[in-house]
């Protein structure tokens, strides 16, 4: 009776240990100290060798003297039964199912999270429950499916039965009672045909999400080159700057000393050439002077027979110094007048090329993950308008530039235009002084035969001039985009490919580009706008507008949009 009544206990201890969760595979010659508490005889030595005094490391209950320690027995016992069965260890706090987990649906008492849901068991189930899935071969046709808690939405409410089949009709779940009563007739298929189907789609909307963030990815490493490149053209425009002002510095310097040393000479001989006359003037007063005094002595002789002797004694006067006419005293005013000039033109020549410095900054437009949509009337486009002129650096010698550097016209005579680096030395092209960047429009005005002779285009700037390789021309490299205007059949080119362009083409034609969104459109202009073509792209570097004339007597202009 009394095993009896122990191996009750030592069962009742059990269940209280597995509801305790704890591990009495770790327990080794539990011991129980006074107040209670049971611990592994070593630990509890090490612990209080540790300690000047001793007490219990669960409720800090002190004793004095030290206590010794005896074996408990029962928990003894209860560690060897269990060693003997293979109980194992209670699941720790983190298997149970908390509330926002799905919960085996087979634990009784406290439930583990389930490991997996089955769609045809339409059941939860922990790791353990689960097995059978695993073992038995009609459990192992099962669909499982990662843990859910809304397994009741795959049953059809009508018909209590799982809803296997997807009616396309009206794009709902229903089971196969459903097919044949109040969704027949409708395009049905079953719920892992549409599963497999819209997989596709999902993959390939991935595909399609994966290649914008690797182009986005490129635009960000574009955008860090620029702004590399950004820096280092920055940093290098301040030291040539500061070389240059110093520079400038020097020479206004050197030619200040200059001038100081030509008025301290000037002045040495003026002062000399005036000293010398100064002293010829005071001798002629000392000689005037001792005359004077001899007559007056001779005025004085009253005898006049010594007075007739000695007269005409008297030494002659010498010739007088020419007159002495003094001038104001400006004879430095004129050096004054010509530095002033010097100062007055150096001023006008900052404050007119200080505005061109401030106006080349290069403002960087990064990319936005949502343009601003293109406008859709004329008026739309004209709130982007720029002013732009041609630049005659660029202009190929047989091009005439007129209407204030806005309009070219193709000539067949060449124009002595000088040597310079970026002109176009075999194509009849041209480029705008103006950079294009942000978003901005203009319009062309061409004149002349209209057989093809005008190409309306947009460049890089480091497009080559020389030779009549095609990286000269535009639209046949990977820096231009061009428009070829013809009446008949227009064509737009970019890096050798020709493409036709349908729809009317008007005399005047509009550009619209947003740098930043890589969106370049030509437009004909006449009472509507007509869009010709656009392009979609990334802009690397700043660009500018283009003009190629072909046909002799042919002309486009730059048109006044304000």
């Amino acid at each position: 009776m009394g095993e009896k009544n122990m191996m009750e206990g030592i069962h009742k201890w059990r269940d209280k240990i597995q509801e305790l969760k704890l591990d009495f595979f770790l327990i080794s010659d539990p011991v129980t100290i006074p107040c209670g508490h049971s611990y592994c005889m070593t630990c509890i030595k090490s612990f209080w060798d540790e300690k000047e005094t001793h007490s219990c490391p669960q409720c800090r209950q002190r004793f004095t003297p030290r206590p010794v320690l005896l074996k408990n027995t029962m928990l003894a016992v209860l560690v060897e039964e269990l060693k003997k069965t293979g109980l194992q260890a209670a699941p720790a706090d983190h298997c149970y199912a908390g509330a926002e987990d799905v919960a085996c649906d087979f634990c009784s008492g406290r439930k583990l999270k389930a490991h997996k849901s089955c769609l045809i068991c339409l059941v939860s189930y922990c790791e353990k429950h689960l097995q059978p899935h695993y073992d038995v071969a009609q459990l192992k046709k099962h669909k499982l499916v990662e843990p859910s808690k809304k397994l009741q939405e795959n049953v059809c409410s009508r018909h209590d039965e799982v809803m296997k089949m997807f009616c396309r009709t009206d794009q709902q779940l229903i089971c196969y009672l459903c097919s044949l009563d109040e969704h027949k007739g409708h395009d049905t298929v079953s719920a892992a045909a549409e599963s497999a189907e819209r997989q596709r789609e999902l993959e390939g909307s991935r595909q399609n999400i994966q290649q914008r963030i690797q182009d986005r990815e490129k635009d960000v490493k574009l955008l860090q080159q620029q702004a590399e490149a950004i820096n280092l053209s920055a940093d290098k425009a301040a030291e040539d700057s500061e070389k240059i002002f110093t520079e400038l510095i020097r020479l206004l310097e050197k030619r200040s000393s200059d001038v100081e040393q030509q008025v301290r000479s000037r002045q040495k001989s003026e002062v000399s050439r005036v000293k010398e006359l100064q002293e010829k003037l005071e001798q002629e007063i000392t000689e005037l002077k001792r005359k004077d005094a001899e007559l007056k002595k001779l005025s004085h002789t009253e005898a006049h027979n010594q007075f007739l002797h000695n007269y005409p004694s008297l030494s002659p006067l010498s010739q007088p110094t020419s007159s002495i006419h003094i001038c104001p005293l400006s004879c430095f005013e004129d050096v004054t007048a010509a530095v002033s000039e010097v100062r007055d033109k150096l001023q006008d020549v900052l404050r007119e090329k200080w505005t061109n410095v401030s106006l080349t900054g290069t403002k960087v437009d990064v990319l936005l993950p949502e343009p601003e949509p293109e406008p859709k009337t004329r008026a739309g486009f004209l709130k982007y308008s720029r002013e732009i002129t041609l630049d005659p650096n660029t202009a190929h010698t047989q091009l005439l530039l007129s209407e204030g550097n806005r309009k070219a016209k193709f000539m067949f005579k060449h124009h002595s235009y000088s040597n310079h680096p970026d002109r176009f030395t075999d194509f009849s092209q041209v480029l705008s002084r103006e950079s294009l960047t942000g978003r901005c429009y203009w319009e062309v005005e061409r004149s002349g035969r209209g057989g093809g002779g005008v190409y309306v285009a947009v460049t890089y700037k480091n497009i080559s001039r020389a030779g009549w390789s095609k990286e000269c021309v535009f639209g046949r490299n990977d820096k231009s985009w061009a428009l070829n205007c013809c009446n008949n059949s227009s064509t737009f080119w970019c890096d050798k490919v020709q493409t036709p362009v349908s729809g009317p083409l008007s005399s005047r034609v509009g550009v619209y580009l947003d740098h930043s969104a890589g969106i370049l459109s030509f437009y004909s202009v006449s009472e509507t706008m007509t869009l010709l073509h656009r392009v979609q792209t990334t802009f690397t570097q700043l660009l500018y507008a283009g003009l190629w004339i072909i046909n002799p007597e042919d002309s486009a202009e730059l048109c006044k949009l304000k």
